[in-house]
């Protein structure tokens, strides 16, 4: 029963909901929890590096009741976006209020939709991933799927991957690269992948044209059943939810790089290619995505498996902490540049 601390999680899309309800000041509870009441708690709440036992972690490789905490975060984020939709359009509201409930709507979006997606998009099973892509969708960010397996997990740490930020590169500079460098990069994989298997361009095969109209039916109907406010809504709140993981991204890698080796190739991925926080309330808020070094290190462990390694690269505070203080770079580089080891720093 100790895994029903991952019940935290929804407390994220409880706050929207409570704003979508309530309204007036309320809209704006979501981001008053997650970035000020959460780092709050995380510099109560204890540092937890145990790892549960082998004995512990049998009985969750195969299918688990955890399991299905990330499915019900189908049903929230699509029913946080709707009610969003519907809230909006059928009452008075003022445009601070609409700013609140949507910027709300996107932090679920990133939080219990990218998020989990991440988690389920490195599943093996098929219906797992389409479940993942089917929750990068309110984000219009389905490439996320094809960049992040095939390029980010292969390229971490190197000049090759956009989701690695740079030393001294402030988050602000790395949405604009991050953004647009995956896309491009997903383009280049799935080219890749068709050109492996001898298929064209038009091939069944190619997943970036499905997103491209997958999402556009998505925006397609948002303007049916909402006009032009219901498009204008799922894109800020798409891009909310975005660049919530890519703030997540560049505190995950900040400054950090694999070093060439003799032959000239890149080490291989290790523990200490990625920033971890054992901070509890921030680890079961985000189902341990805060263990991100053992999920590079192996990358398909489910997220109530993964580990805590010793010579990985800790950070001072969770990661919504972190977060918050990404957002003032000089903050930021104060705290974090000296904590860089320093084999890994440019030379």
């Amino acid at each position: 029963m100790k895994d029903l601390k991952y019940l935290t999680a929804y407390t994220i899309p409880l706050c929207a909901f409570i704003g979508l309800t309530q309204q007036g000041v309320f809209v704006w509870l979501t981001p008053v929890y997650v970035f000020i009441l959460v780092p709050i708690l995380e510099s109560i709440f204890p540092v937890n590096t145990i790892n549960i036992t082998e004995v512990e972690k049998e009985p969750k490789k195969n299918l688990h009741w955890t399991d299905a905490l990330l499915y019900l975060n189908l049903i929230i984020v699509y029913g946080t976006l709707l009610l969003t939709l519907q809230t909006v359009a059928n009452h008075e509201l003022t445009l601070t209020e609409v700013i609140g409930l949507v910027f709300s709507c996107g932090i679920v979006i990133g939080s219990n939709g990218i998020n989990v997606a991440h988690e389920l998009g490195h599943r093996k099973t098929k219906i797992e991933q389409f479940m993942g892509k089917l929750l990068l969708l309110p984000a219009l960010y389905m490439h996320f799927f094809i960049e992040h397996n095939h390029g980010h997990h292969l390229n971490v740490g190197t000049p090759k991957d956009p989701a690695t930020a740079k030393y001294k590169q402030t988050v602000y500079a790395f949405w604009i690269s991050s953004v647009y460098k995956q896309y491009l990069n997903s383009w280049k994989i799935q080219m890749n992948l068709l050109h492996r298997s001898n298929d064209s361009f038009f091939s069944i095969k190619n997943d970036m044209l499905w997103y491209l109209l997958i999402q556009g039916s998505y925006l397609a109907t948002s303007y049916w059943f909402f006009g032009t406010q219901g498009v204008v809504i799922v894109i800020c709140a798409a891009i909310a939810g975005f660049l919530l993981l890519e703030t997540i991204n560049y505190i995950e890698h900040y400054g950090l790089k694999r070093n060439k080796t003799a032959s000239g190739r890149y080490e291989r991925v290790r523990e200490v290619h990625s920033w971890n926080s054992n901070h509890i309330f921030g680890r079961i808020l985000l189902y341990e995505l805060t263990r991100h070094s053992d999920h590079h290190y192996r990358a398909s462990k489910k997220y109530q498996l993964l580990d805590y390694h010793d010579v990985s690269p800790q950070l001072p505070y969770g990661y919504p902490t972190s977060m918050v203080l990404s957002l003032v770079p000089p903050l930021w580089f104060s705290i974090m540049n000296k904590r860089i080891p320093k084999d890994q720093l440019p030379h």
